[in-house]
């Protein structure tokens, strides 16, 4: 017996087939599994046909019979049944009967080369499939879903792939209307895109991103337990704002009771004019024309006219609602919050934070990963309507241990995805983003920078030579572009600024000795700025009490908050990551929306 053994391919327990990840992840590429039989699904990224050698059209004549040993008379018998009996009849002949010649015209035969992915890995693989087995019209199409059975051998054509699969059965077969199939065409702007999240997976870079979504959010939960935190779920509904002035979407069911269709309204159009959406369809229309006439690229101009046929199809929506709903409209003062589901005004939550802390006074370390919610109209991007946030909470501690917690975090998970998952990194590399391998390795190895808030201002006043567009004065808001300055000129690296002015952040954090900052930080990262928001809370009683009185906030909502300080007091501390731009740092995409699956934003929820 042969000592060695032939390696034996792992199959996928649930679904009987082997992930092409196990196949073409190995360090040989695959080689070393050739002679196997395997079973692969995926769906086809591209192919072509190869025809094999002509065949010549053949003939299978039940009796081979020469044309020079036909007569005329034999003709004629054969062609009019009628002279064929009279010719019997008068024995002038005898008419010999020959079977027909039957011929059969056989197709071309041909292979057809697809390359096939399932979404495990970076690389396709090349699987020949024969005419014999399937028609190449049946399964070339794009997009076409295939389940086969074959064996793995070497490549029988030069290129890339050291190993490619042979198909002997063919198990399942999804066909594609390759007209309706929105990813027929090639290299589509990740833009029109947005539009069929559905299909969005099946693009190579929609496909790597995913990956590395889901490597942060494992990297996520490893870090927290291996730092001995305990993950706990806080509440997506809740009566509180947590933030003091956030934009909340209310939650109601008073809207299903038809009764309170008369006297309540409809602004769900609110803000949003059918006048300027026309206006902004000519526009388009002109860029289209322009784009036409310049004979610019595909891509782009695809785009547009995707850009153009929403736009309109948006004013349409518009105008039959506004017929429908012609003279009503919604005022939330007019509904009956007592009648509804939970007999009180309910919104989604903008934070975790406020619950959180409540789990951390009983349990010590604690964090929470789950959506957010803001419902605020901005089209920036990197804002969603719908977010994933982790809420981080840590008993006895103050603001100094936040942070220090906020920079290992960032150093554990751009680790981790620098280590094990080089592969798609490396198509990033080459395809999105030629800096994101050196901003992964910036964060591991620099010791980020620390400065207070007025030392920010003053750092960027200080600039010779920049005028920024926005205010750089004590009591405003940061901007994108002061902080980008802060971490791409001056520091070229990631930078914690801490202490802001009470009147930035939220009622609950920590008022400083100074009476004008608050125990605040923010972490910002090149590329995406801010990209979690921390703060030591305030734990006295009369403190807290005297900040909500100022701020006009109804005591009535937070008085569970408010027991937690009257009932065993602790320091707390802990932070919220926005998982959504730390994606975007990892992948070197510029927009939200394309590294979330399905991404909700103002005036976009398509399914």
């Amino acid at each position: 017996m042969d000592s060695k053994q032939a390696p034996v391919v792992e199959c996928s327990k649930y679904t009987k087939r082997v992930m092409l990840k196990t196949l073409l992840g190995r360090s040989d590429g695959g080689v070393g599994l050739i002679g196997q039989r395997v079973v692969i699904g995926g769906w086809v990224k591209s192919s072509r046909e190869i025809r094999k050698q002509p065949v010549t059209p053949h003939s299978v004549p039940a009796q081979v019979v020469s044309t020079k040993d036909v007569t005329c008379s034999e003709v004629l018998q054969s062609r009019i049944p009628l002279l064929r009996s009279i010719m019997k009849v008068f024995g002038a002949g005898e008419y010999r009967v020959r079977e027909k010649i039957n011929v059969v015209f056989q197709p071309q035969p041909s292979v057809s080369i697809l390359q096939i992915s399932d979404g495990s890995c970076v690389p396709s693989l090349q699987v020949l499939v024969d005419s014999a087995l399937a028609t190449p019209c049946q399964v070339m199409a794009t997009g076409t879903c295939v389940l086969i059975e074959g064996m793995l051998q070497q490549p029988s054509l030069q290129g890339k792939h050291v190993v490619e699969l042979q198909a002997e059965k063919i198990l399942h077969l999804g066909l594609v209307d390759q007209s309706n199939y929105p990813l027929s065409k090639k290299r589509l702007p990740l833009e029109s895109l947005r539009d069929c999240s559905h299909f969005r997976p099946r693009t190579t870079t929609v496909a790597s991103v995913m990956r590395i979504h889901n490597a942060l959010t494992w990297a996520t939960h490893g870090f927290f337990q291996d730092q001995g935190f305990l993950h706990v779920q806080v509440p997506i509904l809740t009566s509180t704002d947590s933030e003091g002035f956030s934009e909340k979407f209310v939650v109601t069911t008073l809207l299903n009771k038809g009764k309170n269709y008369d006297q309540i309204s409809s602004t769900e159009n609110a803000g949003v004019s059918v006048e300027a959406i026309r206006a902004s369809i000519k526009e388009k229309s002109k860029k289209v024309e322009e784009l036409n006439r310049t004979n610019s690229n595909k891509e782009a101009l695809f785009a547009a006219q995707q850009d153009l046929k929403k736009t309109q199809e948006l004013v349409s929506q518009l105008e039959s609602r506004q017929k429908a709903n012609s003279g009503v409209t919604i005022e939330t003062r007019k509904f009956d919050f007592s009648k509804d589901f939970f007999a009180r005004q309910t919104y989604l939550t903008v934070s975790g934070r406020l619950h959180l802390e409540s789990q951390a006074c009983g349990l010590g370390n604690v964090y929470s990963f789950g959506p957010r919610f803001q419902a605020v109209k901005s089209e920036s991007k990197k804002s969603l309507a719908e977010t994933w946030m982790v809420d981080v909470e840590m008993a006895f501690s103050e603001l100094e241990d936040a942070m220090e917690c906020a920079n290992d975090f960032l150093k554990f998970v751009c680790k981790r995805i620098s280590e094990g998952y080089m592969e798609d990194l490396q198509f990033i590399l080459k395809r999105i983003d030629k800096k994101v391998m050196e901003r992964l390795q910036l964060t591991l190895s620099s010791s980020f920078e620390r400065i207070s808030y007025a030392e920010a201002i003053e750092v960027l006043r200080q600039v010779p030579g920049k005028r920024f567009q926005g205010k750089i004065e004590f009591g405003v808001s940061l901007t994108e572009e002061h902080e980008s300055y802060l971490v791409d000129e001056i520091y070229k690296k990631p930078v914690i600024i801490y202490n802001h002015p009470k009147g930035l952040r939220p009622f609950y954090v920590h008022l400083n000795d100074d009476g004008m900052t608050v125990a605040t930080f923010d972490v910002v990262l090149p590329k995406v700025g801010t990209v979690i928001r921390g703060s030591q809370s305030e734990e006295r009683f009369n403190v807290l009490s005297s900040r909500m009185e100022v701020l006009g906030l109804q005591k009535q909502q937070y008085e569970w908050y408010l027991d937690l300080r009257r009932h065993g007091s602790v320091k707390t501390s802990g932070f919220s990551l926005m998982l959504e731009p730390l994606v975007l740092y990892a992948t070197g995409l510029n927009d939200v929306k394309d590294v979330v699956p399905f991404p909700r934003s103002f005036g976009r929820a398509n399914n």
